[in-house]
């Protein structure tokens, strides 16, 4: 096994080194993990800036394919948060900041102020039950009783204390779906409740770049500080349409080719799902053509999306061929495994389309703060 962790050794004084002791075990840490802790808080404070047009946090924030959106449209990222070791490690080599662990443990009142609040919240099953018992005994529910014991309340708590101007959040489109309906009713009524206009559509990110994966954007407007607002995701779609042929290396090495195991495997597994009349199978992509959507399973075998090669058995994307997928420019450092960089571009999003709906967002707010200085 490779050890990828290095060391680094420290020369304190001895009273620093009894000092330093004294405080890590108060804190309940050794003081290996105490200083640790303190080297990643450093290097989170040390990367934040406030220079842009606008100030956000990302929240749920994978590998910061958010974050480059709003950085495209002239936003500054104040604070993240992201419990995945694997994505905070990516993250950090393409922002120099280490994002902040378990969000469920955070105190709102620590995180700076911002204009827009950014996640891509996991979706998690709502415990309905309790609160259409409520309902029918005229008792009312916050979204406090509607979300406890999901991510999605620490959303709502920190929009609670915060009170940004706006906020994006990001899902899959079965959201709307989800339990009948009554997660996104749920999830509608808590952010309307917090006194925010919202918007909300499916958007295919495929006018962006050259894969089917339809999104939930759910935005809103602070109603507190601007009264009723109008938003239309009027979206400008880019006049060329890219295609597979667009994200293509050109030398691929030969371990991204199947195996002619695994390849018989998919062949029969298409062929027996297609005489039962079923859908499910492998899928080669057009080089003229989308692929089907990107998923965090793709590590396993690459079947959704395959490239034809001539004379032998098709290949799995690359993983940097997966990050032009979801529009993630070169530029982008994928310090990770194929497997962990797999998972991290199949769970993350479309990152032109982000930008395009945060300068969507900025515009507004910057109308809607002239009309307000014009009162």
């Amino acid at each position: 096994m490779i050890n990828n962790k290095s060391d680094i050794h420290i020369r304190l004084e001895p009273e620093e080194s009894e000092a330093l002791k004294k405080v890590a075990s108060g804190n309940g840490q050794s003081v290996q993990d105490f200083i640790h802790d303190a080297i990643l808080q450093y290097l989170h404070k040390k990367s934040l800036r406030t220079d842009g047009k606008f100030t956000f946090i990302d929240l749920f924030a994978g590998i910061g394919g958010m974050r480059l959106g709003f950085e495209q449209a002239g936003g500054s990222c104040v604070y993240s948060n992201e419990w995945n070791k694997y994505s905070q490690k990516t993250y950090l080599a393409n922002f120099g900041d280490w994002p902040e662990g378990d969000i469920t443990k955070v105190d709102a009142r620590t995180i700076p102020d911002h204009d827009i609040l950014v996640a891509g919240f996991p979706c998690q099953p709502f415990s309905i039950a309790g609160v259409s018992k409520k309902n029918s005994l005229g008792m009312a529910t916050g979204f406090e009783d509607k979300t406890q014991g999901t991510l999605f309340f620490d959303v709502c708590r920190i929009l609670k204390a915060k009170r940004p101007k706006a906020f994006l959040l990001e899902n899959v489109k079965n959201l709307k779906s989800h339990q009948r309906g009554q997660t996104f009713k749920v999830i509608y009524e808590s952010l309307q409740e917090l006194n925010y206009d919202v918007f909300y559509q499916v958007i295919d990110g495929q006018h962006y770049v050259p894969q089917h994966r339809e999104r939930i954007l759910i935005v809103g407007f602070d109603r507190e500080r601007y009264g009723s607002v109008n938003f239309d995701f009027n979206l400008n779609i880019p006049e060329h349409k890219p295609v597979i042929a667009d994200i293509l290396e050109t030398d691929v090495d030969e371990k991204y080719t199947l195996s002619n195991k695994l390849w018989e495997y998919l062949q029969n597994y298409a062929e027996k799902h297609r005489q039962a009349g079923n859908g499910f199978g492998y899928g080669i992509a057009s080089p003229e053509g989308v692929a089907r959507t990107l998923s965090a399973r793709y590590y396993k075998d690459g079947s959704e999306i395959l490239i034809e090669q001539p004379g032998k058995n098709p290949r799995r994307l690359t993983p940097r061929e997966c990050a032009r997928l979801q529009g993630f420019p070169d530029s982008f450092s994928i310090p990770v495994s194929d497997t962990q960089a797999y998972r991290q571009f199949g769970n993350s999003v479309v990152v032109p389309l982000i930008g395009a709906v945060a300068a969507l967002m900025t515009d507004k707010l910057q109308e809607l703060e002239n009309e307000k200085a014009s009162l």
